[in-house]
C-alpha cells in the first residue's frame, strides 16, 4: 500500500483517486475549493464525474501541506496555466517524493512544457509524466485503459507502474519524457479541430485526413523539441490523439464544436464549463512552430479561426487547396 497525494480534484484527479483507492492505496486529494472537498468527503461524489462513487479511503483537503505530508509520490493534476503558481504553493513541503505530471499543456507565457516549469521551481526533484488515451469518465468506472509513465528515472517508472497497474489499467514505461509530454499537449489542438469537423457534418474521410496529417504536424514539432519520433506513434501520441478526436467525452472536441457553430471563445468556455487546454495550446503551438521553423498548416489555420476571424468552412477549403505536396 502506498500513500498517494493528488494535487487537483477535477475530473482526472478524481478518477486517479478512485483508481488508486480501489487498489487499496491511501489517497489524499487536494482541492482549492472547500465545497468540492465537502462533496467528496461527505457524499463521496465528484461533480465532474456524476456516474462515479468516491471510495471512503479518499480524504480530500484544502490544506496542501496536509495532502503532501508523508506521501510516497505526488500526482500533479491541475490545469496547465495554474501549474507554476500551485507548485510554488507546495514546493517547500516536497521532501524526496517524485512529482508525476498528469496534466497536459504548456505554460503560455514562456512556451515551456510543464516538466520544465516544475524543474525551474524544484530543480532536484524526480519527475514523471503519466499520459495516454485515458478519459477520466472511463477510468473512474474501471473501463480497461492503457497508459504510459515516462521518466528519466527508472525508479519512478517502476514505482508508478507497480502502484497503479492492475487488470483495468495497463501501464507501459518510457524514458522519453519530452515526447510523451508533447504528444499529450499537442493532440488537444487536433481534437479541437475534430470538433469543428464534426459540427460541419463532414465525413469519415475528413476525420481520417485530420488525424493522420495532424499526427504528422505533432511529430514534426515534437522531434524538433527533443522528442523521439516513435513516441508520437505510441499511446501518448497516436493513442491519445484517436481517443480525444473521436469521443464526445473530450472537452476539447466539444469546444471545437462550439466554435464550429459560431460561438465566441468566451461563450465556448462557458458552455463547456471546464478547462479547455486546446484554446491556450493553439496559441502556444503557433508560436513554437515559428520558433522552430516547422510547417504546421493545421495549427496555423485553426489559429486563424480563433484569432483572425477565419470562418471554419473557409479554413477547410484553405487547407484542401494548399500547394501540391509529396506525403
Amino acid at each position: 500500500m502506498k500513500k498517494i497525494c493528488i494535487i487537483g480534484s477535477g475530473s482526472w484527479g478524481a478518477a486517479l483517486s478512485i483508481h488508486a483507492a480501489k487498489m487499496g492505496h491511501e489517497v489524499k486529494l487536494w482541492s482549492f475549493a472547500e465545497e468540492e472537498a465537502e462533496l467528496i468527503n461527505k457524499e463521496h461524489k465528484c461533480k465532474f464525474l456524476p456516474m462515479a462513487i468516491m471510495p471512503e479511503n479518499i480524504v480530500c483537503t484544502t490544506n496542501i501541506e496536509e495532502a503532501i505530508k508523508g506521501s510516497d509520490m505526488i500526482l500533479h493534476v491541475t490545469p496547465s496555466k495554474f501549474t507554476r503558481d500551485i507548485v510554488k504553493k507546495y514546493k517547500n513541503y516536497v521532501e524526496n517524493q517524485p512529482i508525476i505530471l498528469c496534466s497536459k499543456g504548456f505554460e503560455a507565457s514562456t512556451l515551456n512544457t510543464l516538466e520544465e516549469v516544475v524543474k525551474e521551481e524544484i530543480p532536484n526533484v524526480k519527475i514523471g509524466v503519466f499520459t495516454g488515451p485515458s478519459h477520466a469518465e472511463e477510468v473512474s468506472l474501471g473501463i480497461p485503459t492503457a497508459i504510459v509513465i515516462a521518466s528519466q528515472s527508472l525508479d519512478v517508472q517502476y514505482l508508478v507502474q507497480d502502484t497503479f497497474m492492475n487488470e483495468n489499467m495497463r501501464i507501459y514505461t518510457s524514458s522519453d519524457v519530452k515526447g510523451a509530454e508533447l504528444g499529450g499537449a499537442l493532440k488537444n489542438i487536433i481534437a479541437f479541430c475534430a470538433g469543428i469537423v464534426a459540427e460541419l457534418n463532414m465525413g469519415d474521410n475528413t476525420f481520417a485526413a485530420l488525424i493522420t496529417r495532424g499526427l504528422t504536424e505533432i511529430s514534426r514539432l515534437g522531434v524538433a523539441m527533443g522528442g523521439n519520433h516513435n513516441t508520437f506513434y505510441g499511446l501518448s501520441g497516436l493513442g491519445d490523439l484517436i481517443v480525444t478526436c473521436l469521443s464526445e467525452h473530450s472537452r476539447n472536441r466539444r469546444a471545437g464544436r462550439c466554435i464550429g457553430r459560431g460561438l465566441t471563445i468566451e461563450e465556448t468556455k462557458k458552455e463547456v464549463g471546464m478547462t479547455i487546454e486546446s484554446i491556450d495550446n493553439i496559441e502556444v503551438a503557433y508560436k513554437l512552430a515559428k520558433k522552430y521553423n516547422i510547417d504546421m498548416p493545421i495549427v496555423n489555420t485553426v489559429y486563424d479561426v480563433l484569432f483572425n476571424g477565419l470562418k471554419p468552412k473557409e479554413a477547410v477549403t484553405k487547407l484542401m487547396t494548399r500547394d501540391k505536396k509529396c506525403e
